[in-house]
């Protein structure tokens, strides 16, 4: 059997250019040489097929280059794109992601982000499921922390990417209100265990002022299950006019269920999303639903991420997305 190649050393590039390792340390970072030497030591190393030992950088700088990046559900299609985008951004400025999915339990994602911080990421980007969990406060003391989505309330993040939930679901429900719908159910993917998220909250706020009749219904993100929740929704004894559903991933589950209890979406059932997916635009009718531009999100998340890992103050630290209906022809007046 081959034996595996050894690996070229920091000693062979600087033997090889007749400077110290110190020398060609700081010429491979960029750092204290001139660009001559700089050019000459990265040239050598090329030809000697040097590359640097990640755990032995780590060891000398106390970083990993490593981010977590902790997703609430990633059942929740909207949620996949955002976390491959997150790292998309994080990797054009050298940083690599480590995602995880907390699949929607508020235990796990505390574990989750415990086990990221034991094994010595750099920061942590966090879509929370339970935002106002006590942990996040001495997980936020140990390393930087940035939510997306909703604020950590009891935390002192890096920085926040939160959408402007209360806007979004004023624009739905008075949407839908104007549509002449006065009974809503709401599909949303919070757990008994977390009943207090924003979310949730808005909803009844904007019912009572609009003087609508909601109920709020908990719906895992897969679409089996959410068809199974939506079709016993579309079944009951009075159901609503029309579903809002808290991700479009929901939604989907709603327009299954229509078809195995023969209505049709768009006719005898008003449906709204949130978050705007691609495939909603193809569906048939196509998708209404409320977008918060996920390009801006990922590269805020990656800018506030970096910014703290190195150091460096920013302006902002809170940034507010708002809400972009997109009217399609899910939705309809009665």
């Amino acid at each position: 059997m081959a034996r595996p190649a050894k690996r070229t050393t920091l000693r062979e590039v600087a033997e090889a250019t007749g400077l110290s390792t110190a020398a060609v340390s700081y010429a491979l970072r960029g750092k204290q040489v001139s660009k001559e030497t700089e050019e000459r030591v990265r040239r050598a190393a090329a030809e000697l097929g040097y590359e640097a030992d990640p755990i032995a950088r780590a060891l000398a700088s106390g970083r990993t280059s490593m981010v977590g990046v902790l997703a609430g559900d990633l059942s929740d299609l909207w949620q996949q794109q955002l976390m491959a985008a997150i790292g998309r951004e994080l990797l054009a400025c050298d940083r690599y992601a480590l995602t995880v999915d907390a699949g929607g339990d508020p235990h796990r994602e505390l574990a989750l982000a415990k086990q990221l911080r034991d094994q010595r990421v750099d920061a942590l980007v966090v879509s929370p499921v339970d935002p106002s969990a006590e942990e996040w406060g001495a997980l936020a003391e140990a390393l930087p922390v940035v939510a997306v989505g909703d604020s950590l309330q009891k935390a002192r993040t890096a920085g926040q990417v939160i959408f402007d939930n209360r806007a979004g679901i004023d624009a739905v429900l008075e949407y839908l209100h104007g549509l002449g719908h006065r009974r809503v159910t709401v599909l949303t993917p919070t757990r008994p265990s977390t009943p207090d998220r924003p979310a949730d909250v808005y909803v009844s706020e904007a019912a009572e002022r609009l003087g609508l009749r909601t109920e709020l219904v908990p719906c895992p993100q897969e679409l089996g299950e959410a068809t199974a929740v939506a079709r016993r929704v579309l079944e009951g004894p009075r159901p609503a006019t029309a579903v809002f559903c808290f991700s479009d991933s929901l939604a989907y589950g709603v327009y299954a269920a229509a078809a195995e209890v023969s209505l049709e979406v768009g006719r005898d059932i008003s449906v709204v999303g949130f978050d705007d997916h691609p495939v909603s635009r193809v569906l048939t009718p196509p998708l209404t639903t409320v977008g918060w531009g996920q390009a801006g999100i990922a590269a805020e998340a990656a800018r506030l991420t970096v910014a703290a890992i190195e150091g460096k103050r920013v302006r902002k630290k809170r940034i507010l997305c708002a809400p972009r209906m997109s009217e399609r022809g899910s939705a309809v007046r009665i």
